[in-house]
């Protein structure tokens, strides 16, 4: 019987997670499928229009792909997840899955399609250059590698510099009138509003996402009620930190890395031995500021459609 791409619906959702678990090498990604098939396939919903691919034979689900329009600039289609069975790869479904994505983000507006995160829901910033026959499937069908990034990992167990106390940090800030608390939901139009006037406005829905949910959460600094910092975890899944940001007059008072820590300090306490900092841009910061190193490094492609220059 031949593939047929169909649209899956949310009642397909367990089928989804379940040959996400098969298909995705990497035992990190197979251990979260479950939080990145729901927020690319459900929450991701909430703001932007969302393709639910699935590859089917013979009844049975052998591939998977979501695909998403920027919520930033809708003239750009992005492939968020694509995943085949193990015993279904080099057989076409994944070229299948593509072309009809291709053709839908298209029909949407799309000029390009980016096999690239689209912040804020993504689950990772590109492809894991370990995916080799990802990486040899987009260069296959004309995708062209234009970045590069990484994430980094914060170990933390006993004895880490990502559990360094804070304790004394913290009362050196508040003898400069400065407060570290942890963040409240009734705190979320206020960050909202700061990471949207300082940042520029993509971080609201992962805020949203930090705060009042199992597993995230989010610490602020804060002087006379005004907000010159914050750190949030656990939006896209629980092993994941950020955003953070601090206000550029308040750069170097070291509110960066007692929010970072605070964060770090929550997430090993649910026991989690190690956080991944999600495409990261201060790579000296978070070295410094918690012994982070780069682990994973993803190249990020594109392609444009329909004889788009």
């Amino acid at each position: 019987m031949d593939t047929e791409i169909i649209e899956l619906d949310l009642d397909r959702l367990p089928a989804v997670v379940e040959l996400c678990r098969r298909a995705l090498d990497l035992p990190e990604d197979a251990a979260e499928a479950s939080a990145v098939v729901d927020t690319l396939a459900a929450r991701a919903a909430a703001d932007r229009p969302v393709l639910r691919l699935g590859a089917v034979r013979d009844g049975a689900l052998i591939g998977v792909l979501v695909g998403s329009l920027s919520a930033a600039d809708s003239r750009l289609g992005h492939v968020d997840l694509l995943a085949v069975a193990p015993e279904e790869r080099r057989r076409g479904v994944g070229r299948a899955l593509l072309d009809v994505a291709e053709r839908r983000l298209a029909g949407l507006g799309a000029t390009e399609v980016l096999l690239a995160g689209n912040p804020p829901y993504y689950a990772w910033p590109g492809i894991d250059v370990r995916y080799t026959p990802a990486v040899c499937t987009a260069l296959r069908l004309g995708y062209h590698q234009d970045r590069t990034g990484w994430n980094m990992t914060a170990d933390l167990t006993g004895g880490s510099p990502a559990l360094r106390s804070t304790e004394a940090a913290e009362r050196r800030l508040a003898g400069a009138g400065i407060t570290v608390r942890r963040a409240e939901p009734a705190d979320l139009p206020a960050l909202a509003a700061f990471a949207r006037d300082t940042f520029g406005g993509a971080w609201d829905a992962e805020l949203a996402g930090s705060l009042g949910r199992p597993g995230a959460g989010a610490h602020l600094a804060e002087r006379d009620g005004e907000i010159l910092g914050f750190a949030a975890y656990g939006s896209s899944r629980p092993s994941w930190f950020g955003p953070m940001g601090t206000a550029p007059a308040a750069e170097g008072s070291g509110i960066g890395g007692v929010l970072l820590r605070r964060c770090l300090r929550d997430q090993a306490e649910a026991g989690l031995p190690a956080a991944q900092i999600g495409w990261v841009g201060p790579v000296p910061f978070y070295a410094g500021a918690a012994g982070a190193r780069i682990e994973r490094v993803f190249f990020l492609y594109r392609k444009p459609l329909n004889g788009q220059k």
